[in-house]
């Protein structure tokens, strides 16, 4: 695998609240996208990478064929590591995160998603979001009751219906998709996703290097205003 990632605070906000996976040696990829006032957020994602990591890395010995159940303990452990450290220290109670985070491993992906942070597949001329947003207007849409375009534009779209951290509990979607050679996978927080549709997201995949894809989606979206930190790591399959 090639990979890239960067992590901007944007044009708006004060502090950078997201944070990144790229442990090329585990193999783990993904971002983060934290909430709460204080710098609850950038705590909350924080920890859950680090939480995420640590976990994978002393249990990932011997996890042939129980990756899955690995990497969603994982993502749990991580949650209860949020929880805890919110009930403790009343500054940062309600703090929470987005957590979408990707295993690669030999001809497969196994992703673990909460939140509205994306997950992407650039195969040849297909794009695929690969995630679910759990938010309250991706539900509307999904229902029937807006269109993409409204829910595009839709004033709370950035309301969530899921997020690690904020109670003792979680609940988590995962999935497993085949890799082939050539394929470019985008992580990715919505400060991007939120003000770049996606077939412009796939036009600017498709354009060639990794650095250069990544350093234009993040001048597309400085340029839309920058309103939130926007954060990506892309990964291309050799």
């Amino acid at each position: 695998m090639k990979f890239c990632k960067l992590t901007n605070i944007g044009l708006v906000r004060k502090t950078n609240e997201d944070t990144l996976i790229a442990e090329e040696e585990l193999g783990l990829f993904g971002v983060a996208d934290g909430m709460g006032g204080h710098q609850a957020g950038e705590v909350a994602s924080g920890l859950a990478v680090h939480a995420l990591v640590e976990y994978w890395r002393q249990n990932r010995t011997g996890a042939k064929g129980d990756e899955q159940a690995i990497l969603v303990a994982a993502v749990k452990d991580a949650n209860s590591r949020v929880y805890a450290q919110a009930e403790k220290q009343s500054h940062f109670k309600g703090m929470g995160t987005t957590i979408t985070v990707g295993l690669f491993e030999e001809q497969r992906l196994l992703v673990a998603h909460v939140g509205d942070s994306r997950a992407y597949l650039l195969r040849g001329d297909s794009f695929t979001q690969l995630t679910t947003d759990h938010s309250l207007v991706f539900e509307l849409m999904q229902n029937g009751g807006i269109s993409e375009e409204e829910a595009f534009q839709h004033p709370q779209r950035n309301v969530l219906t899921r997020a690690l951290g904020t109670a003792p509990e979680v609940e988590l979607d995962v999935l497993e998709t085949a890799l082939s050679a050539g394929d470019r996978v985008l992580f990715c927080t919505d400060g991007l996703s939120g003000l770049l549709r996606d077939e412009e997201i796939k036009a600017i995949l498709k354009q060639g290097k990794l650095q250069d894809a990544v350093d234009v989606l993040l001048a597309e979206a400085l340029e839309r205003g920058g309103g939130d930190n926007i954060t990506m790591v892309l990964v291309d399959v050799e």
